[in-house]
């Protein structure tokens, strides 16, 4: 896994607001810590989020557009991209590939943290269809469409250059084979989560949930006891 001192930017790719808090946000406090620019690209605006059933559906998107801006917020992060696909209905087709294409471009950085591609069957939550498609997509994206100037031609004629990411991070993969400790910016991803009000009908229950998580992540990665930690199957993708 690229330190913070070889990155210069890293690209968060994640389908829903709120899903890059849950997956990353202590490894993204630490990276902006380090000096690292972090980009959020959100594919959907979450608009099927939520508990309550009197917030008018039509109002959602904007509502959790404004949530994850503070949420990132956070931890270090001003740049984020809302792409405005619907909610429930992400396809990884050539659309999405293209307009993903054109972010990775734009933003040009040196890893990408992005869903795993493919269903894992012993995590219902982990293996929504939105984050399966939207995993898939970018990963087209980055390789090969990202770096091959015959891909989408259109983009090099509108000034969006190829560009080569080092670095694949799939948060949460069953295979991890990298650990980061977050226990200095756990607090700060707790921040960040919270700002996810309409999402959490019980935040204390959140927030026990993701401790635990966190501190399994840590066991597994061999941490100490009492670390908390996030874990990312890291893929070489020059």
């Amino acid at each position: 896994m690229l330190s913070p001192a070889e990155i210069g930017r890293v690209l968060a790719i994640q389908a829903h607001p709120d899903d890059v808090d849950f997956a990353a946000a202590g490894t993204v406090a630490m990276l902006t810590d380090a000096g690292v620019a972090v980009t959020y690209c959100l594919v959907t605006d979450g608009q099927a989020g939520g508990f309550d059933l009197t917030v008018p559906r039509t109002e959602m998107a904007a509502i959790r557009r404004e949530e994850q801006t503070k949420a990132a917020a956070e931890v270090g992060v001003d740049d984020l991209v809302f792409l405005g696909r619907m909610d429930g209905e992400v396809v990884a087709d050539l659309s999405l590939r293209h307009d993903l294409t054109r972010v990775i471009r734009q933003v040009r950085p040196d890893a990408v943290i992005i869903h795993t591609p493919q269903i894992v069957v012993a995590s219902v939550y982990g293996s929504h269809a939105d984050h399966v498609a939207s995993g898939q997509a970018a990963w087209a994206a980055i390789y090969p469409d990202a770096r091959n100037p015959f891909a989408f031609p259109e983009l090099v004629t509108s000034g969006y250059e190829p560009w080569t990411v080092r670095q694949i991070w799939v948060a949460n993969h069953p295979d991890a084979n990298a650990t980061v400790d977050i226990t200095d910016q756990f607090e700060r991803k707790l921040n960040a989560l919270r700002c996810h009000r309409s999402q959490h009908a019980d935040p204390d229950g959140m927030e026990g949930a993701v401790r635990s998580w966190n501190s399994r992540n840590a066991h597994l990665g061999g941490l100490t006891e009492g670390r908390l930690a996030e874990r990312f199957f890291v893929v070489d993708s020059v």
